[in-house]
């Protein structure tokens, strides 16, 4: 703004130089010490930063362009309109109000200064307006960058926590897996196994020695004692294994078979692509936003459809959960919606929603970055 409102001065100055030297006044000296008073307290008013001084020096300047247009050359008056402008935005007066302020000289002002002036200060006022319209944008920019760094900040290391939380959670499931799962071949297994050994070590002794009824005895022991740990072991590994509808697609497809049974709403599934190469974290991000999509239709849309959609691409996996309701002229991202952002961004992956057409929301995740992803 300072540097705008100078550069007004500056082509008046310029103004007033080329027509006083077309004039016959002969107070030159004293001209040029008004233009470097001029000047310098210009130039000091911009330097300080209280707005006590400054409005001071404003004042003192607007005093010395009434005296000066008197004692030293009529057309000085010019300036006055610029100084009164820039008292009156440091006070936040209103901008129309210093416009008829600054016509006040008019009405004494004679012919030959009088167009000059009125230019002057009409040309200084629209200047003095588009400069200030843009100060005030520029401003509300600058907040809202300020405010915009600040929350992308606070998504930041909400995502850094929130993506060691998934890592931090995945390393301890594995541990704990691990964990039940030595402890089960140790209580049951080996101790299977090393019955079996035993009574199979002292049976061949026992055939060493002749005793062939005792030693096919314990042979047949040890056989079932075999078979039984076997078969420990085969219901080990089918507990392991998660149930049919607790895996990728079956589990989404349970949820919306649920959420039409309960609510009375169509939710047809699709899908293309090769779902296998789907991670387990990421069927858990795309079954936590498919149900929370499910929620926020059920709370807001009115809808009497969902479709769900997931495509599975060579680079991302795409799910679409779009309903036939309302729809949102304008999208408020509630809770909701931010805890889908965060999960999905956990994984490197992007939000998209879109409330023209009924309501969708759409999730995508990259698949080079995360499913090969080891911990």
């Amino acid at each position: 703004m300072e540097i705008w409102m100078t550069a007004v001065k500056v082509v008046l100055v310029l103004y007033l130089i080329i027509s006083y030297a077309g004039s016959e006044l002969k107070e030159a000296p004293w001209f040029v010490l008004f233009i470097l008073i001029y000047f310098s307290m210009n130039i000091t008013i911009y330097i300080f930063k209280n707005t006590k001084v400054r409005a001071v020096l404003h004042i003192a300047l607007i005093f010395l362009i009434l005296v000066a247009q008197y004692r030293v050359y009529p057309l000085l008056i010019i300036l006055l309109s610029i100084n009164v402008f820039e008292l009156g935005r440091l006070f936040k007066k209103e901008k129309l109000v210093m416009l008829l302020l600054t016509m006040i000289p008019l009405f004494y002002l004679h012919q030959n200064v009088f167009t000059a002036y009125f230019l002057a200060t009409t040309l200084c006022f629209m200047i003095y307006m588009v400069i200030d319209l843009y100060s005030e944008r520029l401003n509300r920019l600058r907040e809202q960058t300020d405010v915009m760094r600040k929350n992308i900040q606070r998504l930041v290391n909400r995502l850094s926590s929130n993506e060691e939380y998934l890592r931090q959670s995945e390393y301890t499931y594995r541990l704990e897996e691990r964990n039940r799962i030595s402890q089960e071949i140790h209580d049951h297994i080996g101790h299977a196994m090393t019955s079996a050994l035993i009574q199979m070590e002292a049976s061949k002794r026992l055939m060493e020695t002749g005793e062939t009824e005792q030693a096919l005895s314990l042979l047949q022991n040890a056989i079932q004692i075999s078979k039984a740990g076997i078969e420990r072991i085969r219901v080990t590994l089918k507990n392991m294994k998660p149930a049919k509808e607790q895996i990728g697609i079956n589990r989404i497809k349970l949820m919306a078979s649920e959420f039409a049974s309960k609510h009375h709403i169509a939710v047809p599934l699709t899908h293309k692509g090769n779902l296998d190469v789907i991670t387990p974290l990421q069927w858990k991000v795309l079954y936590e936003n498919a149900s929370e999509a499910l929620t926020n239709v059920l709370k807001y849309a009115e809808a009497t459809m969902v479709s769900i959609e997931i495509h599975v691409f060579n680079k991302f996996i795409k799910m679409v959960v779009k309903d036939n309701g309302k729809g949102a002229e304008k999208i408020k991202r509630g809770l909701g919606i931010i805890g889908m952002e965060e999960r999905t961004a956990a994984l490197n992956g992007q939000i998209i929603t879109d409330g023209s057409d009924g309501f969708s929301v759409t999730t995508l995740l990259p698949l080079d970055e995360v499913s090969h992803k080891k911990i």
